[in-house]
């Protein structure tokens, strides 16, 4: 009796139980860019919502620890329009979102995270990467942001990126001296979303194309069509189309660790 007290003291017992194979829990690191300014249009830029809401609550459901981190640290914030409050609405049927914006706990590790260069990356078993729009204009030339993606590929440790967040994968060399990305079969924006997202804004929003750029590095680029949700693994990376997709490269992950 002092077993069921224990649980449903400390809320265990009405949550979803899941099944694992070891008594300490996986633990995740998901990256998400700092806010800048768009060199292109001076816009206000940061990280894309549901490209960290909807993993995040995949990965909590299965009882991933999940730390959030930032290449410079501190407070981050959403690109505008993954903002389901956002008076364009272009986000506004994101209730996964919107969940975690009201949720004062959740929102508080967006307040103060962690700076990614004092990370242990040993600590985690897995990165995943976020992208939104500032990930392209912070993300490609970042030493730290390189260094982390090498370190856990090359300890052989499940390393994710989707959307835009895989700005962090173009120049990545390994220890060897070849790009990470060359000769895997990679996804993320493709040059089909662009020409969207750019007719709707009538601009050019970014300063350079995430599938010109993977193919460049020597990269077999594949998507599925318009903004149809879609993640690839090849060996221990794992890539994902764009915002819809963060949910598929989440459970790709979990189903390598082993959950």
């Amino acid at each position: 009796m002092r077993d069921v007290e224990t649980i449903v003291t400390d809320g265990r017992g009405h949550r979803m139980a899941v099944d694992t194979v070891t008594s300490r829990p996986k633990r995740v690191l998901m990256l998400v860019a700092n806010p800048t300014v768009s060199s292109n249009n001076g816009w206000p830029v940061g990280f894309w919502a549901a490209e960290l809401t909807h993993p995040y609550y995949e990965l909590t459901e299965r009882g991933v620890q999940v730390t959030i981190a930032s290449p410079d640290g501190g407070e981050v914030e959403f690109d505008a329009l993954s903002d389901p409050r956002d008076e364009s609405k272009w986000s506004a049927t994101d209730l996964v979102s919107m969940g975690f914006i009201n949720t004062p706990e959740l929102m508080g590790l967006l307040q103060d995270t962690a700076r990614l260069a004092d990370l242990d990356h040993t600590h985690f078993d897995a990165l995943m990467i976020c992208g939104g729009q500032s990930p392209m204009f912070t993300f490609r030339d970042n030493v730290d942001v390189q260094g982390a993606v090498r370190a856990f590929y090359e300890a052989e440790k499940v390393t994710a990126a989707f959307c835009h967040g895989v700005a962090a994968l173009v120049d990545v060399r390994l220890s060897d001296g070849s790009y990470l990305v060359s000769g895997k079969t990679v996804t993320g924006f493709s040059n089909l979303e662009e020409d969207y997202g750019n007719a709707a804004a009538g601009v050019e929003i970014m300063p350079w194309r995430a599938e010109d750029a993977l193919r460049e590095r020597g990269a077999n680029y594949i998507m599925v069509g318009l903004f149809k949700a879609f993640a690839v693994r090849d060996g221990r990376l794992v890539t994902g189309q764009q915002q819809y997709s963060g949910r598929e490269v989440a459970r790709v992950v979990i189903d390598m660790l082993g959950l």
